[in-house]
């Protein structure tokens, strides 16, 4: 298969910091290749290595003669919609993307309007960073068709596991500096990695064991040595015995020591590095039974489109509720509106001693000329101490407390935001696609903590897993029109089918969940792999 791009020896420092050494890859024309690894540790710099907007301080990228590379980006402030090809205008049309200014877009829709644009283009090759954040349920179905369809090589950067599955056929991933390849898709390499490691654990106990095995025998010649240098300075008459018996052991202690070193240069194995563990801890004032905000003849227009009208509702101190609707219906025109940035006519009667944290989708809204220690700065030595205990256990690294924030992940930014209402222990959470950019190991530990949370919480997310896990009411926004509703459907389906595709939708998002704590190694992995493959296969009949 035609080579287009190769990554020869590279290696990529920022400042002080290394992101990758030594990495060497390449890119077949037709590849699918998924990207993954943790927060910050240099996914979208690689891409744009790949695409040429950041140099490589060693090694080489090279590229085939002409070939064209776009590079579709997770979040953009400031983007051109001027300009629509033909092409474009169809994906645009088939995603439901309106034609209005692109600062009026919803998240979803400005995504949506930068992959029409990409897929649309000349390119050869299309770099993809986190192309199912902000995305509905139907969204991400269409994209996963669109990158099936194409005849474009195709680099996703992704946490997600389900588009992983379904399109990749090689993954590359990021761990500790350095870049794994392998043929197939996500939970294939995710099985053969487990493997690796529990191999190069067995090897690195071996050797632990054969050094202290060796040290043992050195100690033991040591001691011996130690009593014969004694006895040749004690004993009358054996003096030169005794000497040259401790000159045998002092020899023989180097001999040993000199083949350990050799042992250990030749095939020296390290320790597997432990999965850095994740904690958020949010704390609030209990209050139950009064309520936290009451909605009265709500109705909202949007660029003369009713997005609801005439909502009447009343949340309650406590309540966990989650926002439903597809992209562009309000939802987060609603946080805004409850923020007091948003006209509307009605009336919205919020609690005044609600003390309300709102994490925008905007990654954005920092100052992202400063860096954590600016934004954070505590008097005491122990807010200090708290603010930093606090990064770390957030998976930053220690030199993440001095980086400017523009330097930082998009996972890194949502968790410095998260952190601001950690900190001021709000008693009311909004939170607009709270896992959009988070690793895996980040989304798993925000639903066992906002699962615990005691405050009111509004949840934003696509993700009908995480909604099951930390809300039990639902808000949901469908065709003009705003309702309250128990449990987690949108509303009641016309059909069987459509009653059916819904439970097993609820069945697979359970078991992702339960797989996304295993590990392929663990008992029930297999089985509830399996389970998920027939799930999927299983939707997808119901669909077509």
């Amino acid at each position: 298969m035609k080579e287009l791009i190769k990554l020869q020896q590279i290696s990529y420092m920022y400042g002080e910091r290394l992101i990758v050494q030594q990495a060497n890859a390449t890119v077949h024309q037709g590849d699918v290749i998924g990207i993954t690894g943790r927060n910050g540790v240099g996914k979208s710099t690689l891409l744009e290595l790949l695409a040429g907007k950041k140099h490589v301080t060693e090694g080489a990228v090279w590229k085939e003669d002409s070939i064209e590379i776009e590079m579709v980006e997770q979040e953009m402030d400031i983007y051109s919609t001027d300009s629509v090809q033909s092409e474009a205008a169809i994906l645009r049309g088939k995603w439901r993307v309106p034609y209005v200014s692109y600062r009026n877009m919803s998240g979803g829709e400005k995504l949506k309007a930068r992959l029409a644009n990409g897929f649309s283009s000349r390119a050869d090759v299309l770099l993809l960073d986190e192309p199912t954040n902000h995305l509905d349920e139907d969204s991400v179905n269409l994209l996963v068709e669109e990158i099936k369809k194409t005849d474009k090589t195709i680099l996703i950067v992704s946490h997600d596991r389900y588009l992983l599955d379904q399109v990749a056929t090689k993954i590359w991933s990021i761990e500790e500096q350095r870049l794994y390849t392998f043929a197939g898709n996500y939970t294939a390499y995710a099985d053969h990695r487990q493997k690796e490691k529990a191999a190069q654990q067995h090897a690195y106990e071996k050797q632990q064991k054969r050094i202290k095995q060796v040290e043992g025998q050195i100690s033991s010649l040591q001691n011996w040595s130690a009593k014969a240098h004694a006895q040749s300075t004690n004993q009358e008459g054996a003096k030169e015995y005794y000497r040259k018996k401790a000159k045998r052991m002092d020899k023989a202690v180097k001999s040993k020591h000199k083949r350990l070193e050799k042992e250990l240069e030749k095939e020296k194995v390290e320790a597997v590095v432990p999965e850095q563990g994740i904690s958020f801890e949010l704390s609030s004032v209990r209050k139950k039974g009064k309520r936290f905000l009451e909605c009265k003849n709500v109705t909202k227009q949007y660029d003369g489109k009713i997005l609801f009208q005439e909502a009447n509702f009343t949340i309650k101190h406590g309540e966990k509720i989650g926002l439903q609707g597809p992209n562009g219906c309000g939802k987060t025109t609603f946080f805004r509106m409850i923020t007091d940035n948003e006209p509307y006519t009605g009336e919205i009667w919020i609690s005044p001693t609600a003390n309300i944290g709102y994490l925008s989708q905007d990654v954005y809204d920092l100052p992202l000329d400063k860096a954590p220690t600016e934004i954070f700065h505590q008097e005491s030595f122990a807010e200090r101490g708290r603010v930093q205990t606090l990064l770390l256990h957030l998976g930053f690294e220690t030199e993440s407390w001095t980086l400017p924030i523009a330097e930082m992940s998009m996972g890194e930014r949502v968790k410095l935001k998260l952190m601001q209402h950690i900190l001021a222990d709000k008693d009311v959470l909004l939170l607009d696609e709270p896992t959009n950019h988070m690793d895996l190991p980040s989304r798993k530990q925000l639903e066992q903590t906002l699962a615990a949370y005691s405050g009111t919480l509004l949840v934003i997310s696509h993700d009908r897993y995480f909604r099951e896990k930390v809300t039990d009411t639902q808000l949901i926004i469908q065709e003009g029109t705003i309702w309250k509703n128990l449990g987690t459907t949108a509303a009641e389906s016309d059909t069987e089918d459509d009653v059916l595709q819904m439970q097993l939708e609820n069945e697979r998002q359970e078991v992702l969940g339960k797989l996304s704590m295993l590990t392929p190694g663990d008992t029930a992995y297999k089985d509830l792999d399996e389970r998920f493959n027939q799930l999927t296969k299983r939707i997808r009949q119901l669909k077509n």
